[in-house]
């Protein structure tokens, strides 16, 4: 049973408009720019479609030559929507390129060489597509564990429009009927790319939407540097990174000094200005493979994958460039300081020990004057004993709330 044509195209036409009408839609809803983009670049394919069908043949070659330009910018509209949706700025240059090269070769061609600018009209499409593969490929976030849709339904798309161009000098085309079955085939492909591309598009938004939701459970608010749940995530795979090719890795454990005081004289918002500044001091001095995060009000960490002298060099990097920070609140000079405990244990030390070293060396650290650096001399050999210790510790140095009333 042969398909009609029109029927195609009329398909084709409530099909891109009721897509470009959804995604318009939750582009809107979800305030995503890049949905805006590919909902308006379907609606306009629908209609560019639409008059193509309707009033194409009517009012001459002209017209009909206006009209499927429209396409093309719809087509390069769907390039720009992937660019949008990673932060690139569309290219309103390559918007409008395809459609003039179109143009531009149907006045300059003659009317008898039909299939040459078929040709041309599909390596244009080929053109947008890979593009649009190539942009949907380069998730820079890296969010997307399966990236084959991203690429095979552009591509595929440029495969069918690449046809004419494979086949068109090894077929004679005199009687038309390889354009013919070409447009039939073009028609059935081009909805059947509508619907894969708009799966394609709903599967990256809903990854960048899940990706968005973890980093801000496992991101400080504040500082941007991971929260406590977030520092053990990220180091547990670190250390079984390092765990395999049987590197060390360390710890390091920051406590700014007498921050009470600073939120006691200056107020809470001062303080937070000290927490920030901090936070970039760490990131400023420490590496891209380092990890770091805010463990605790005024305490940090971080994990380095080195020796314990390297990261003792580190120590005193961040210690340096904190005290040398001048601090200004209230038009008087605030000391920043910091005390550090480093520990260091061989390949696969879990982080809880390596935590508890680092912590009973930033004790050492505060105890002998603060502001200093100090290692820690062994890993404890229990870590259930060692939080016993640290609960009744922070039991004793708490008065009961009977006796703190009495006092009062």
């Amino acid at each position: 049973m042969a398909l009609d044509s029109m029927t195609l195209d009329i398909v084709a036409t409530m099909v891109a408009a009721l897509l470009g009408a959804m995604l318009l839609h939750f582009g809107r809803q979800e305030s995503t720019p890049a949905l805006r983009w590919w909902g308006a670049a379907y609606v306009l394919g629908a209609v560019a479609i639409a008059l193509w069908t309707l009033i194409g043949d009517l009012y001459g070659e002209v017209v009909s030559l206006f009209l499927s330009s429209i396409g093309l910018i719809a087509t390069a509209m769907v390039w720009n929507a992937a660019r949008v949706f990673h932060g690139k700025t569309p290219s309103v240059p390559g918007l409008v390129l395809g459609a003039i090269v179109w143009i531009a070769s149907g006045m300059l061609l003659h009317p008898s060489a039909q299939s040459l600018r078929l040709t041309i009209g599909a390596a244009l499409v080929v053109l947008y597509a890979t593009l649009t593969a190539a942009e949907l490929w380069q998730e820079r976030r890296r969010t997307l564990h399966k990236r084959w849709p991203a690429l095979l339904v552009p591509a595929m798309h440029g495969f069918v429009l690449m046809l004419p161009i494979l086949l068109g000098n090894m077929l004679r085309d005199a009687d038309g009927a390889f354009a013919a079955a070409w447009v039939t085939i073009f028609s059935i492909e081009l909805v059947l790319y509508a619907v894969g591309t708009v799966f394609v598009i709903f599967m990256l938004v809903s990854e960048r939407i899940v990706s968005a939701h973890k980093r801000a459970a496992t991101t400080d608010p504040l500082t941007g540097l991971l929260n406590r749940r977030g520092f053990a995530e990220s180091c547990a795979q670190l250390i079984a990174r390092e765990a395999r090719e049987r590197r060390p890795v360390s710890v390091l454990i920051f406590d700014i000094d007498h921050f009470k005081s600073i939120n006691d004289r200056f107020g809470h918002a001062e303080g937070d200005e000290v927490l920030k500044l901090f936070a970039n001091v760490v990131v400023n001095n420490l590496r891209l493979t380092d990890i770091s995060g805010r463990i605790g009000g005024e305490e940090f960490a971080a994990l380095l994958p080195c020796s314990i002298d390297e990261a003792m060099v580190a120590a005193e990097r961040v210690r340096e460039a904190f005290a040398a920070a001048g601090v200004v609140c209230e038009d008087k000079p605030v000391d920043t300081t910091v005390s550090i405990g480093v520990a260091g244990g061989a390949a696969g030390t879990d982080l809880d020990v390596l935590l508890a070293a680092a912590d009973t060396a930033l004790y050492k650290a505060k105890r002998t004057g603060r502001n200093r650096v100090e290692a820690s001399a062994e890993l404890p050999l229990s870590l259930d004993r060692y939080r016993r210790q640290r609960a009744a510790a922070a039991t004793a140095a708490t008065p009961p709330a009977g006796q703190a009333v009495i006092s009062g």
